[in-house]
């Protein structure tokens, strides 16, 4: 992915902003991602998040050294999971559930929030570079939540989709201990050869068509 970056034709100065709007993007979802399942848990009775600091706005706290570099170069990551014991909840299949979707519907969240003050930056004085930089950052913070979202939402061991959905399966049923068992593997094989690539772009593309029009409806 920092490879894409460096193949637009920019000024030193504004690559700079570029790639660095891109790495702040990438470090706010992540840590926002993994920062809403530990806070949910908590609520459901859980503290394990707590007690293990993973309810910080620190950056460090949330990310992954492998799950970072395969971001930059290869757009798609990911952080620490956050530690949780479903045995603290109040309602297993609910708040388990709940833990679940939560860094989705942030990811999610956050971009819908993004549209606008990127269609506010886009149009703000392009000659002053904290101008341009502010439009790269929302730019940015829009397709990496909207990714992460899309990704995370894959029926696969072990990003959030499966677990979702294995929340309201039998214990011990076929699809979890096939993807407990190849999940991963089947996961990298996606990823290296790009096989979801399309699918993955048309959904991600239509979520943002969908923020695009709410918001360009609302100014």
């Amino acid at each position: 992915m920092l490879y894409y970056l460096f193949t637009y034709n920019l000024p030193a100065t504004e690559m700079l902003m570029l790639v660095l709007a891109y790495l702040i993007a990438i470090v706010f979802a992540l840590m926002c991602h993994e920062l809403a399942h530990g806070f949910v848990a908590y609520k459901c009775g859980d503290k394990t998040a707590k007690l293990e600091g993973r309810l910080s706005l620190n950056p460090a706290k949330h990310l992954d050294f492998w799950g970072s570099l395969s971001f930059l170069f290869v757009g798609f990551g990911w952080a620490k999971p956050v530690p949780i014991n479903p045995l603290n909840f109040r309602n297993y299949k609910r708040d388990m559930a709940l833990v679940s979707i939560s860094g989705v519907i942030t990811n999610i969240l956050l971009a819908f929030l993004a549209v606008p003050l990127f269609m506010l930056c886009s149009r703000l004085d392009p000659s002053n570079l904290f101008f341009v930089f502010l439009t790269y950052l929302t730019m940015f913070l829009v397709v990496i939540n909207i990714s992460l979202a899309v990704f995370n939402l894959l029926p696969i061991y072990p990003l959030d989709g499966f677990n979702f959905i294995n929340t309201f399966l039998k214990y011990g049923n076929k699809f979890s201990q096939f993807m407990y068992k190849y999940g991963s593997i089947i996961l990298l094989v996606l990823i290296i050869t790009g096989l979801f690539g399309f699918a993955f772009n048309y959904v991600a593309n239509g979520i943002l068509d969908l923020f695009l029009m709410f918001w360009g409806l609302m100014f």
